[in-house]
Protein backbone atom coordinates (compact mmCIF):
# COMPACT_ATOMS: atom_id res chain seq x y z
CA UNK A 1 0.00 0.00 0.00
CA UNK A 2 1.30 3.18 -0.99
CA UNK A 3 0.56 6.53 0.44
CA UNK A 4 0.94 9.82 -1.04
CA UNK A 5 0.76 13.42 0.63
CA UNK A 6 -0.93 16.68 -0.52
CA UNK A 7 1.16 19.44 -0.16
CA UNK A 8 1.22 21.68 2.33
CA UNK A 9 -1.46 24.49 1.55
CA UNK A 10 -0.56 28.45 1.61
CA UNK A 11 -1.29 29.38 4.77
CA UNK A 12 -4.46 31.74 5.27
CA UNK A 13 -4.23 35.72 4.84
CA UNK A 14 -5.33 37.46 7.38
CA UNK A 15 -8.28 38.14 5.71
CA UNK A 16 -9.70 34.59 5.24
CA UNK A 17 -8.98 34.02 8.81
CA UNK A 18 -11.04 36.27 9.92
CA UNK A 19 -14.34 36.12 7.33
CA UNK A 20 -16.32 33.12 7.66
CA UNK A 21 -19.56 32.10 6.15
CA UNK A 22 -22.33 29.83 5.71
CA UNK A 23 -24.86 29.34 2.99
CA UNK A 24 -27.27 27.26 2.08
CA UNK A 25 -31.04 26.64 0.37
CA UNK A 26 -34.19 27.45 1.88
CA UNK A 27 -37.50 26.25 1.07
CA UNK A 28 -39.22 29.69 1.79
CA UNK A 29 -39.69 32.97 0.29
CA UNK A 30 -37.04 35.58 0.55
CA UNK A 31 -39.64 38.10 2.36
CA UNK A 32 -40.74 35.55 4.96
CA UNK A 33 -36.89 35.21 5.64
CA UNK A 34 -36.10 38.67 5.74
CA UNK A 35 -38.99 39.08 8.40
CA UNK A 36 -36.90 37.00 10.67
CA UNK A 37 -33.67 38.57 10.33
CA UNK A 38 -34.84 42.25 10.40
CA UNK A 39 -37.13 41.95 13.45
CA UNK A 40 -34.41 42.28 16.61
CA UNK A 41 -37.27 40.30 18.56
CA UNK A 42 -37.29 37.45 16.53
CA UNK A 43 -33.65 37.07 16.68
CA UNK A 44 -32.79 34.54 19.44
CA UNK A 45 -35.09 31.90 17.89
CA UNK A 46 -32.65 31.26 15.59
CA UNK A 47 -29.40 32.41 17.05
CA UNK A 48 -26.93 29.42 16.47
CA UNK A 49 -24.32 30.85 18.41
CA UNK A 50 -26.65 30.68 21.87
CA UNK A 51 -25.37 34.09 22.63
CA UNK A 52 -28.55 35.81 22.46
CA UNK A 53 -31.73 36.49 25.23
CA UNK A 54 -33.90 38.61 24.03
CA UNK A 55 -34.01 42.07 22.72
CA UNK A 56 -37.41 44.47 23.10
CA UNK A 57 -40.34 44.43 20.44
CA UNK A 58 -40.84 47.09 17.93
CA UNK A 59 -37.13 47.87 16.58
CA UNK A 60 -37.60 45.77 13.34
CA UNK A 61 -34.89 47.77 11.08
CA UNK A 62 -35.73 49.06 7.92
CA UNK A 63 -32.49 51.15 7.06
CA UNK A 64 -28.90 51.82 7.21
CA UNK A 65 -28.51 53.85 10.30
CA UNK A 66 -31.20 52.30 12.26
CA UNK A 67 -29.81 50.73 15.70
CA UNK A 68 -31.37 48.17 17.91
CA UNK A 69 -30.53 46.80 21.35
CA UNK A 70 -29.95 43.27 22.47
CA UNK A 71 -29.16 41.18 25.55
CA UNK A 72 -26.79 38.72 25.72
CA UNK A 73 -27.08 35.29 27.69
CA UNK A 74 -25.02 36.78 29.94
CA UNK A 75 -27.14 39.66 31.03
CA UNK A 76 -24.92 42.39 28.59
CA UNK A 77 -26.81 45.00 26.33
CA UNK A 78 -25.27 45.29 22.88
CA UNK A 79 -26.10 48.25 20.66
CA UNK A 80 -25.98 46.86 16.87
CA UNK A 81 -25.30 49.64 14.30
CA UNK A 82 -27.02 48.85 10.64
CA UNK A 83 -24.57 49.44 8.13
CA UNK A 84 -25.87 47.57 5.18
CA UNK A 85 -29.50 47.27 4.60
CA UNK A 86 -31.77 46.35 1.09
CA UNK A 87 -35.27 45.59 2.34
CA UNK A 88 -35.58 41.37 1.57
CA UNK A 89 -32.14 41.06 -0.05
CA UNK A 90 -29.52 42.39 2.92
CA UNK A 91 -28.72 43.38 6.50
CA UNK A 92 -25.69 44.13 8.17
CA UNK A 93 -24.73 45.17 11.64
CA UNK A 94 -21.58 46.37 13.65
CA UNK A 95 -22.48 45.29 17.68
CA UNK A 96 -21.21 47.27 20.42
CA UNK A 97 -21.41 48.38 23.95
CA UNK A 98 -24.28 50.75 24.13
CA UNK A 99 -23.14 54.26 23.64
CA UNK A 100 -19.86 53.24 22.27
CA UNK A 101 -18.05 53.15 18.74
CA UNK A 102 -18.20 49.58 17.39
CA UNK A 103 -14.62 47.67 17.48
CA UNK A 104 -15.08 46.52 14.39
CA UNK A 105 -16.75 42.82 13.50
CA UNK A 106 -19.56 42.50 11.18
CA UNK A 107 -22.61 40.07 10.53
CA UNK A 108 -24.17 39.96 7.33
CA UNK A 109 -27.55 38.03 5.99
CA UNK A 110 -27.56 38.20 2.19
CA UNK A 111 -30.80 36.38 0.72
CA UNK A 112 -30.92 35.65 -3.22
CA UNK A 113 -34.03 34.20 -4.03
CA UNK A 114 -34.04 31.14 -6.26
CA UNK A 115 -37.78 31.56 -7.24
CA UNK A 116 -41.27 32.59 -5.12
CA UNK A 117 -40.85 29.44 -2.66
CA UNK A 118 -36.68 29.40 -2.15
CA UNK A 119 -34.02 31.40 -1.38
CA UNK A 120 -30.26 31.09 -0.95
CA UNK A 121 -29.29 32.64 2.13
CA UNK A 122 -25.57 33.63 3.06
CA UNK A 123 -24.61 34.09 6.66
CA UNK A 124 -21.39 36.06 7.38
CA UNK A 125 -18.90 37.19 10.20
CA UNK A 126 -16.42 39.48 9.15
CA UNK A 127 -14.19 40.70 11.87
CA UNK A 128 -11.31 41.81 9.81
CA UNK A 129 -11.14 45.11 11.07
CA UNK A 130 -11.75 44.03 14.53
CA UNK A 131 -9.51 46.04 16.96
CA UNK A 132 -10.13 44.94 20.56
CA UNK A 133 -7.91 42.30 20.58
CA UNK A 134 -10.14 41.03 24.30
CA UNK A 135 -12.73 39.97 22.10
CA UNK A 136 -10.13 37.67 19.50
CA UNK A 137 -10.94 34.23 20.65
CA UNK A 138 -14.66 34.97 20.36
CA UNK A 139 -14.20 36.23 17.34
CA UNK A 140 -12.16 32.77 16.21
CA UNK A 141 -14.69 30.55 18.04
CA UNK A 142 -17.33 31.93 15.30
CA UNK A 143 -17.21 29.03 13.01
CA UNK A 144 -18.70 28.10 9.66
CA UNK A 145 -20.38 25.10 11.95
CA UNK A 146 -22.00 28.38 14.29
CA UNK A 147 -23.26 30.47 11.12
CA UNK A 148 -24.85 27.40 9.57
CA UNK A 149 -26.45 26.69 12.93
CA UNK A 150 -27.93 29.83 12.69
CA UNK A 151 -28.88 29.29 8.89
CA UNK A 152 -30.32 25.76 10.37
CA UNK A 153 -32.98 27.35 12.53
CA UNK A 154 -33.34 30.15 10.13
CA UNK A 155 -34.45 27.75 7.84
CA UNK A 156 -36.47 25.94 10.17
CA UNK A 157 -38.39 28.62 11.44
CA UNK A 158 -39.30 30.13 7.92
CA UNK A 159 -40.33 26.83 6.36
CA UNK A 160 -43.04 26.25 9.19
CA UNK A 161 -44.43 29.33 8.49
CA UNK A 162 -44.58 29.17 5.04
CA UNK A 163 -47.40 28.88 3.96
CA UNK A 164 -48.15 25.17 1.57
CA UNK A 165 -49.09 25.51 -2.27
CA UNK A 166 -51.14 22.98 -3.88
CA UNK A 167 -49.16 21.18 -6.67
CA UNK A 168 -51.25 22.32 -9.89
CA UNK A 169 -52.89 18.45 -10.26
CA UNK A 170 -54.46 18.81 -6.35
CA UNK A 171 -57.90 19.80 -6.14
Amino acid sequence: MTSTSEPASEPLSPRAARFVSARREVAAAADRIFELIADPAEQPRWDGNDNLDAADPGQRVHRVGDRFLMRTTKGRMRENHVVEFEEGRRIAWRPAEPGQAPPGHLWRWELDPVDERRTRVTHTYDWTELTDEARFPRALATTTDRLMASVDRLADLAEQAEPRRPDAHEN
